[in-house]
């Protein structure tokens, strides 16, 4: 292990990535006490069963009174996530807006012509409790999803509204399928998306397929989340999504790799990186530090590795049927302006890595674009010696901001 860190706040690991942790899978999961692997591989069993209990719960009043003004889907953090991908997987062509809301309080044009989706794993958020509670004060259409026999369930069945329970088997940040399919299916329910249930199964199926693919067993050299891993150690990612859906993939790589890894990390969309974030490719930690690589340097030796950008292009090639669009940009436009940015890294000495998204729906093509990503940032934090779930910072923050 090099340069350990050790100190009362509980912070531990080592600044440099030991590849070699990634091949003995017994250390591996001893590191990883909180079993975030194993959560993270229980994706596929999270979205069949999330689906069947959605299934139990009478979501027919949601639609009662016809289509809403808007739907604010109100959450923190992973939960916050799925309101994203709502808004994703609904497309262009949705007919009302729908609303990401990650904040206390609830915005103040919410009223009775809305619906609002309020999301918690521990069903305890403040956010989410603060929106759910509001939203029936004002008689808006409400639908709760969280933790059984929560608060959250509490303030449901005070307002006489839908409340799907999700068990709370993994941790808020391993649950984003446990929690994405109840709001899909809600949302469904009020006309606004096209979810089927062999597009649910067929995502559950890919992510079990991914798992196996990305399983701690598995070799380096065979293991895409692990080579993934070792491509971004001691780097600065970049991650850029080609559409809509690879950038909402982008941000929760963002968000994985911040938690899992403590990596910072940049993301967001190709269209946003042509505005001018397309320049840090030639900055101090792009261009300017590739050209002064030294190609002969030790790469064991710290002192001649400086920092250096990692470009994660997610891809999406998009549907068969995209083209036929008449909203939105066209597939053929983003991926030249995928092929664009890879070449401009290429030229600039910049290390690109690139996932493409696979499958039949835009469920399945966006679950393709995580899987692979949410175990890499994992792996990567085990690399370094660190703990996946425990982030001592947030039990510090916690401690430092009681009244």
């Amino acid at each position: 292990m090099v340069n350990p860190l050790e100190g009362a706040s509980g912070v531990n690991g080592h600044r440099v990535a030991d590849e070699s942790l990634l091949n003995d899978e017994k250390t591996m999961l001893a590191n990883d006490p909180g079993g975030m692997l194993r959560a993270t591989a229980s994706a596929g069993a999270q979205v069949r069963e999330t689906a069947a209990l959605s299934a139990e719960v009478d979501l027919s009043m949601l639609a009662d009174e016809g289509r809403p003004r808007a739907v604010v889907v109100a959450g923190i953090g992973t939960a916050g996530l799925t309101g994203n991908i709502l808004s994703t997987v609904a497309g262009p062509r949705c007919p009302v807006p729908i609303i990401g809301h990650r904040s206390a309080g609830i915005p103040g044009w919410v009223g009775a012509a809305d619906v609002v989706i309020a999301v918690s794993a521990s069903g305890r958020s403040p956010e989410a409790l603060g929106v759910a509670d509001a939203a029936a004060r004002r008689g808006a259409r409400l639908v709760a999803i969280g933790a059984p026999d929560s608060q959250l369930q509490a303030v449901a069945e005070r307002a006489r509204a839908p409340f799907i329970p999700v068990p709370r088997r993994a941790p808020a940040r391993a649950s984003l399928w446990a929690l994405t399919v109840p709001v899909l299916l809600a949302a469904r329910a009020i006309g606004l998306v096209k979810v089927t249930e062999a597009d649910i199964a067929e995502t559950a199926t890919r992510l079990d397929a991914d798992a196996e693919r990305c399983r701690p067993g598995a070799e380096l050299f065979v293991n895409p989340a692990k080579s993934l891993a070792i491509d971004l150690a001691g780097s600065i990612p970049i991650i850029w999504g080609s559409s809509p859906l690879a950038t909402v993939a982008a941000r929760r790589f963002a968000d994985t790799l911040s938690a899992n890894a403590r990596y910072p990390a940049v993301a967001g969309s190709l269209g946003e990186a042509g505005r001018g974030r397309v320049g840090l490719l030639d900055g101090v930690y792009g261009g300017l530090t590739e050209a002064e690589r030294d190609i002969f340097a030790d790469p064991a030796d710290d002192d001649h590795q400086p920092t250096r950008l990692r470009l994660v292009l997610l891809r999406d090639g998009g549907l068969a049927d995209d083209e036929e669009a008449d909203d939105g940009e066209p597939t053929a436009v983003e991926e030249r302006r995928a092929d664009a940015v890879q070449a401009l890294a290429e030229r600039r000495g910049v290390r690109v890595s690139v996932v493409t998204a696979e499958g039949a729906s835009p469920l399945e093509r966006l679950a393709s674009l995580v899987a692979v990503p949410d175990f890499a940032s994992i792996y990567l934090g085990l690399a370094h010696g660190l703990d996946p779930m425990a982030v001592p910072a947030v039990s510090e923050m916690k401690e430092l901001s009681r009244p």
